[in-house]
């Protein structure tokens, strides 16, 4: 994996980002056990592991500076993007993994296992079906859904003052002209990921009804 290693570690050093050795090696065991379980279990259509350090790895770790909070609700993860990526960077914070395939959950919860990632839980359900008291700092999502219903579906997880982050591709104009009138996109960053010519956005968008109850509540 040693050209796997150096494009990696130039993506990082282009997107601004410290990452230590171990954090390097930690995304390369974790890159290279989804290209063994994607052999037999078809966990992402990216076969060559090279696209899969662009597309997967680096796409992810592009929104690490713009994610905020201590609590991260990851939603459609599917083989853990960019939830794993995020929680390899941030051993600190607390990273939770929401997919609804059983295939894609049981890979979830070996990398946990192999990659010793105590700061990972993965759930197996729909997002509507999640309960937690605490509420998530951020929701993030990558491809997942339309904003709509990202937002209907999530509402209930936030905690005050928490907000959704949606990872697109082009910037999604009809998807925000259909949001809740009571959410408000707070940013719009473009992001520009190292090996992937298409359009990359970061929508940042917050309730206003959290922002009620935390008012209420303090």
């Amino acid at each position: 994996m040693n050209d796997e290693r150096q494009f990696l570690t130039r993506g990082v050093q282009k997107l601004g980002l410290s990452l230590t050795d171990a954090n390097i090696d930690a995304l390369l065991n974790y890159l290279a056990l989804l290209v063994k379980w994607n052999r037999a279990y078809n966990l992402t259509a990216v076969r060559d592991p090279m696209q899969m350090v662009s597309r997967h790895l680096l796409d992810s770790l592009s929104v690490a500076s713009l994610v905020d909070g201590q609590r991260i609700l990851d939603v459609g993860t599917g083989p853990g993007l960019p939830g794993i990526p995020l929680a390899i960077l941030f051993p600190e914070r607390q990273f939770e993994l929401l997919d609804s395939n059983g295939k894609k959950t049981r890979f979830l919860i070996e990398a946990k296992l192999q990659l010793g990632l105590d700061n990972v839980q993965v759930h197996c359900c729909r997002v509507e079906s999640l309960r937690d008291e605490q509420g998530f700092d951020g929701i993030t999502s990558r491809a997942f859904a339309s904003l709509a219903d990202m937002a209907g579906g999530c509402e209930h997880l936030l905690a005050p003052q928490g907000k959704l982050y949606a990872m697109k591709g082009q910037y999604p104009e009809q998807e925000l002209s259909q949001l809740p009138k009571h959410f408000i996109v707070e940013a719009c960053h473009t992001l520009s990921v190292p090996g992937v010519d298409e359009a990359r956005h970061l929508m940042v968008i917050a309730s206003q009804h959290s922002g009620e109850h935390s008012a209420s509540d303090q």
